[in-house]
This record gives structure tokens, C-alpha cells and sequence, in this order.
């Protein structure tokens, strides 16, 4: 595996969820043709829940990747569109 260098821990934490999001896509496609993979399907169900993990310890400390990670019960206002996104420079 290659050493990956990131000018901070934003950057490696939305790094290693669009790796794990990758993994789980992959990983479903896979199972669209063999369903009965058992194996396959516990590399999804350990993959998708560190996923998961991964997008809310972002969305915790940084901003919510996706309107799913949104707490709209937290929040006295609507924010969503407030924090700069990733491709607009949110992680520098």
C-alpha cells in the first residue's frame, strides 16, 4: 500500500471514507451477481459499518457529507448549505 501524505486529519478522514465507500459499492455489485456469497457478504456488512462509522466521525467533527448524516434535531437553524464542501476547499 502506498504511504499517503495529508495536510491534515479532514483530509485523511474524508480520504478513507471515499476509500470505504468504494469498497462498499464494489463489494455490492459483487453480490448483485452472487448472492449467496457468504463471504463476500460479511467483507460488506465489516465495510459498510466502518463506512458508515467513517462518515459520522466526519460529519461529527467536520460538516455532513451527505443530507442522510444531517442531525436536523441539533440544530436551532438550517445549515446544510452553510459549510464549505469538500470540492470547494472544506478540507484546507
Amino acid at each position: 500500500m502506498m504511504n499517503m501524505q495529508f495536510a491534515n486529519e479532514q483530509e485523511k478522514l474524508l480520504h478513507d471514507v471515499g476509500v470505504l465507500s468504494f469498497v462498499v459499492t464494489e463489494l455490492s455489485l459483487y453480490l448483485d451477481t452472487h448472492p449467496n456469497d457468504r463471504n463476500a457478504l460479511e467483507y460488506f456488512r465489516h465495510y459498510n459499518r466502518m463506512a458508515n462509522q467513517a462518515r459520522q466521525e466526519y460529519s461529527a467533527k467536520y460538516a455532513p457529507l451527505t443530507i442522510s448524516c444531517v442531525d436536523a434535531s441539533d440544530c436551532s437553524n438550517w445549515q446544510w448549505a452553510l459549510t464549505p464542501m469538500p470540492w470547494e476547499g472544506g478540507c484546507n
